[in-house]
């Protein structure tokens, strides 16, 4: 792979941005499905309409299907059955788009404990911060979350971090490829799932009052988040270092954020925007502080040879 240019040009940068305009409103998209969907069933859709037609068009990865199942189950009824269950009544979607970004930290902790890994005095303090906003968000949640919608998000971040740690070890791979063939192994633990807790009258009568709307945002979920966020982001990173094209995704829970506070009226107290603030500050420190201190190596070592 060979990154071209460390400074993205205006195209890119608008696909970046227009990348994390879909990432961060899918969570209002969410939210609206919801009060028409079971939450496992609008899971098992999503991944079904992921996995086909696309699976005829896009290769299979060269990797083993044990991690394409594994990562499949783990995004399908860890992260995505865990969350739709959280949204659909004790997490609002700002919030719920700023606590799944703690998948950063889980996949860290994984990272450290299957990899040998260590952790390093900088991303003590970027957990530290992005803890104390979560803390801020137990303590002063009232109607925006529940105390079961902040543990089943933060579960579904966890699942989120497993997923990656997952991917991680297959090696480099077109991730969307990879998130297509993997999303057949979500859909059968989602489908027993949404019959165990849904029920096949709930299922039924859902499927038959289905409007536009509703597979409006199921195809939003699975075309628009996944196959166009996932083939985007992929040829992003194709072209430009990790470092140069990450801090983008630093705008999904912002814009999260807003587009829940514009569409369908969530508030911004200022215990959410300090909460976001902490965060969203843990977040930039975990992944600015290597390229920050590198650069300034860099720098000291020029002015020593002057």
């Amino acid at each position: 792979m060979t990154h071209k240019t460390h400074s993205l040009p205006l195209l890119d940068i608008l696909v970046a941005l227009a990348v994390v305009i879909v990432w961060g409103s899918n969570f209002v998209v969410i939210k609206i499905a919801l009060g028409h969907l079971p939450p496992l069933l609008f899971a098992t859709l999503r991944f079904v309409f992921a996995f086909l037609p696309a699976a005829f068009f896009i290769r299979r990865p060269a990797v083993p299907w044990s991690h394409l199942a594994a990562y499949g189950v783990l995004i399908g009824a860890g992260q995505f059955g865990l969350l739709y269950i959280a949204m659909q009544h004790d997490i609002s979607p700002g919030l719920a788009s700023l606590v799944i970004q703690l998948q950063a930290f889980f996949t860290i902790a994984l990272a450290i404990v299957f990899s040998g890994e260590h952790v390093r005095a900088f991303q003590w303090l970027a957990l530290g911060l992005a803890a104390a906003g979560l803390a801020v968000i137990a303590a002063e949640g009232g109607h925006d979350v529940t105390p079961l919608g902040l543990v089943l998000t933060v579960l579904a971040a966890a699942s989120w971090g497993s997923g990656n740690h997952i991917a991680r070890q297959s090696g480099s791979v077109n991730m969307l490829g990879y998130v297509v063939w993997a999303s057949v192994f979500a859909i059968p633990p989602l489908v027993v799932l949404s019959f165990l807790f849904d029920g096949a009258p709930r299922i039924v009568s859902a499927l038959e009052h289905a409007d536009a709307l509703t597979w409006g945002a199921v195809l939003y979920q699975s075309v628009g988040n996944t196959l166009f966020g996932y083939a985007c982001w992929g040829w992003l990173l194709s072209r430009h270092p990790a470092a140069t094209v990450g801090p983008f995704a630093l705008l999904v829970p912002i814009v999260g954020m807003a587009t829940a506070a514009w569409i369908v009226g969530e508030a911004l107290p200022v215990w959410k925007i300090a909460a976001a603030a902490l965060v969203m500050s843990g977040l930039a420190i975990n992944l600015a502080w290597p390229r920050l201190a590198a650069a300034f190596r860099v720098a000291s070592r020029r002015s020593e040879t002057r």
